[in-house]
């Protein structure tokens, strides 16, 4: 198919996925922020989701110690100095931080927060049974202690040149141990009321939760900022698709903001001129990326379908042929994506990790070109032919035939129409797939549809990471990291990927305290990941969100949550 009639088909797909609407309204108050997420809540503890969504919403709730702002800078949040070497904050040989409660902090139930909550939260999120979202926040920890009610002093095992990993960003909140006293560990996914209505120190409290659905806030009457916040109420409603959700914004107002906007730019330029409302970007770290399952997730293999299995013997049984997915890769034309399907927020890239600059790898450029024809020479040079004349190719007597699954989305819905098309050029057959959001992210062990499961070939989503340092994100894809039945498919490794020298550079990073060298891992790491076939690089996506235009001081964060600074929105008159 030429490139002009793509164009054409993408555009016809994705006018005729917007046709419909949410099929609900929220009243428009003055004292309430209604907020729309495509991608329903279905819990407010982030430590026991891996779900954007679900960190955004507890946000409202849950805080950190400190928390970077708009611009990639931490700040303060819960303290009122980030510790350094040079204020004392920071031993000098790297291994332990102090921090120091701000004084008269409260949770909203007026008792005080003290050091032995952080003390608890590392307890309960470093439990071996608890099946910890953000274990890889607190790597090398080896104590955290209270020296007194508003002194914490964490110690790491290794020197640690970035000592930020815990109790720093949306995804390492401090919960209060009295309330989770009776939720360390196993018990940690049957702790319903602690889960849904978490007591926390941010500017509201939860006062009704329906999973998957809609969770409503009242204002924090113990909040530490007087006469904040502004907003008595937020209704924070969950589900429909991106497309609907940008419309409920910017063309019916219904509501005040919209998160996570993949919606194709011309669609989105028609509907900001209606006037409602405007758009807001941010480029941080988010990929949109194509995972490759290094397991068989062949069906008939009951229990063991996408386990990983230390020595190998369950693998793909073509995924890891490097020939093949380097095809896959070479046959995708990632400008057309990003131009047609993204527009200004955008850009093509192989990496995995794009930003900031200094970590951003130059290594991987040739597949910003796409190459049908060396694709098809690649794999006729490896000897994996079409031997029946049916349009697929064999490996080895099987049929490269894959099943490419994503969230239901209609930006998704065409790339997958496009790519399908591009390997079907190079004689790999893609049968797609579609799952609603809330099922595909969400942590439900009954479903199959979980991409923590990952019961596809391929699968397509966007991740990042909420800081400047990429040290713990990209410990995510150590072996350790492998979701699986034994950490309920909550491990951040979703690609079972297993490389003992990746292990081993995410090891010395987190023993390597010059920044230049940090960046020389990283990229090292980066490249890693991309040219051993873990993933493939879509589209260096920017944040785009929607706002009413009555909707004040809203600071767009592609480092923290983006609703980090909540309590600061108004409403003009």
């Amino acid at each position: 198919m030429r490139k002009s009639a793509l164009r054409i088909a993408v555009l016809v797909l994705i006018v005729a996925m917007t046709m419909g609407t949410l099929g609900f309204a929220v009243a428009q108050e003055g004292d309430t922020l209604n907020i729309l997420y495509w991608q329903a809540v279905s819990t407010l503890n982030p430590y026991l989701s891996g779900g954007t969504k679900d960190i955004e919403g507890g946000s409202l709730v849950l805080e950190p110690l400190a928390r970077y702002n708009e611009l990639g800078e931490m700040v303060p949040w819960l303290v009122d100095e980030i510790p350094t070497v040079e204020n004392g904050g920071v031993s000098e040989d790297l291994m332990s931080i102090t921090w120091t409660l701000s004084e008269g902090l409260v949770w909203s139930d007026g008792t005080p927060v003290t050091s032995a909550d952080v003390v608890f939260t590392w307890q309960y999120c470093t439990h071996p049974d608890a099946g910890c979202n953000a274990l890889s926040k607190f790597t090398d920890v080896t104590n955290v202690e209270a020296v007194d009610d508003r002194t914490v002093v964490i110690t790491f095992g290794v020197p640690k040149p970035f000592p930020y990993g815990p109790f720093v960003g949306a995804q390492s909140p401090i919960i209060q141990a009295a309330q989770f006293a009776d939720c360390v560990g196993a018990n940690a996914q049957n702790c319903t009321d602690q889960n849904f209505y978490p007591i926390g120190t941010g500017p509201y409290v939860v006062t009704n939760f329906l999973a998957n659905d809609v969770v409503e806030f009242a204002a924090n009457p113990n909040y530490r900022e007087e006469g904040k916040p502004y907003f008595q109420r937020i209704v924070f409603k969950g589900g429909g698709d991106a497309e609907s959700a940008a419309r409920a914004v910017l063309e019916t107002g219904e509501f005040d903001y919209a998160w996570n906007l993949q919606v194709v730019p011309q669609i989105l330029d028609q509907m900001v001129a209606a006037g409602q409302g405007q758009l807001v970007v941010s480029f941080g770290t988010s990929v949109e990326r194509i995972h490759i399952n290094h397991t068989n997730p062949d069906s008939a293999l009951g229990d063991m379908r996408s386990v990983w299995v230390p020595d190998g013997s369950n693998g793909h049984p073509f995924l890891q042929v490097p020939e093949i997915w380097k095809a896959m890769s070479m046959a995708i034309d990632r400008d057309l994506i990003a131009s047609q399907l993204y527009g200004a927020a955008g850009k093509a890239t192989c990496n995995l990790l794009p930003a900031p600059a200094a970590y951003a790898s130059p290594n991987n450029e040739a597949c910003l070109v796409q190459d049908i024809a060396g694709a098809n020479a690649l794999l006729d040079g490896a000897g994996i032919v079409d031997s029946d004349g049916d349009g697929v190719r064999e490996y080895n007597g099987i049929p490269l035939r894959v099943l490419y699954q994503t969230s239901t989305n209609a930006v998704r819905q065409a790339t997958q129409a496009l790519i399908k098309d591009w390997w079907a050029q190079i004689g790999i057959e893609a049968e797609l797939r579609n799952i609603d959001a809330a099922v595909f992210f969400g942590n439900d062990l009954a479903s199959p549809d979980t991409y923590g499961k990952f019961y596809a070939d391929v699968e397509m989503f966007t991740n990042n990471y909420d800081g400047t340092d990429p040290e713990a994100y990209m410990a995510q894809w150590t072996c350790a990291e492998i979701a699986g039945p034994d950490n309920d498919y909550l491990g951040n490794n979703i690609s079972r990927w297993c490389n003992p020298d990746y292990d081993a550079l995410v090891a010395q990073m987190a023993q390597t305290g010059s920044l230049q060298e940090r960046a020389a891992l990283a990229i090292a790491m980066n490249d890693m990941i991309v040219q051993d076939g873990a993933m493939i690089g879509l589209v260096h996506r920017g944040d785009v969100s929607a706002i009413s235009n009555s909707l004040e001081g809203v600071l767009m964060n592609s480092w923290d949550s983006e609703l980090w600074n909540v309590a600061d929105w108004t409403r003009s008159n």
